[in-house]
């Protein structure tokens, strides 16, 4: 009976304009699909309560499910003004950095969800894609097996196994680039840094020596060279 409650939520606010209300009164119009209503009343509210988390929130919520993404992420950026310990906002604009193509900007959000206390498989599920596209090796397959870890179901497990397909798939298509141009060092030496990061030591010194055959002066194979040598000799 959504429009008899659209009724008399619109007559309590009538009478008293209370930050429930309105929130009652957005989500009679969200279930009616009328997005455009909801928002509007949002706004109305902050009008009324300015700095309102929760009508802050609403607004987001509802231009995130619009697939207006930035918008949703400046109203979660007010929320964060209003309490930077707000979860959902945290991450919300983690995610929206990660798709914009700023891993290592979404890194800081996500870590910030960690340090207070946020302990699930979507968060190091998260880290895990972070810390690959922002090439910081050593934490990806750390935090895939984490998450891996704290998956409470086969759904969440899937999204897991997902992404480290990806990763995969990557370093298979930098051995492929190896073969097929051989001279060139970028390929070998990329590989060489994902196999060290990821403890494959041999194929990453196997790498690294024919990175230094294609580009002998490359500062780095060498420091990568001296690094796994170091590491064999303490074996």
């Amino acid at each position: 009976m959504y429009r008899e409650a659209e009724k008399q939520f619109k007559s309590a606010l009538k009478q008293q304009e209370m930050v429930d209300t309105f929130l009652y009164l957005a989500k009679v119009y969200t279930s009616l699909d009328q997005p455009v209503t909801a928002l509007n009343l949002f706004k109305q509210g902050l009008d009324k309560f300015p700095g309102e988390v929760t009508l802050l929130c609403g607004i987001a919520r509802i231009y995130e499910e619009m697939n207006n993404i930035s918008s949703a992420s400046e109203y979660y950026k007010e929320v964060l003004k209003q309490d930077n310990t707000h979860m959902e906002a945290i991450a919300c604009i983690g995610s929206n950095h990660f798709y914009s193509d700023q891993p290592e900007v979404a890194l800081r959000f996500y870590r910030r969800l960690l340090q207070m206390g946020v302990y699930n498989c979507q968060l190091f599920n998260n880290l895990g894609l972070c810390c690959f596209y922002a090439q910081q090796y050593d934490m990806t397959l750390t935090s895939f097996e984490r998450a891996l870890s704290l998956a409470e179901n086969e759904e969440e497990a899937a999204d897991v196994w997902y992404n480290l397909g990806h990763i995969a798939v990557a370093r298979a298509l930098l051995q492929t680039a190896s073969s097929l141009a051989p001279h060139m060092y970028e390929p070998h030496f990329n590989f060489a840094t994902i196999s060290d990061k990821i403890g494959d030591l041999q194929r990453s010194y196997v790498a690294a020596r024919k990175s230094e055959a294609a580009f002998p002066d490359h500062v780095d194979t060498q420091h990568l060279i001296k690094q796994l040598k170091q590491h064999f000799a303490m074996l």
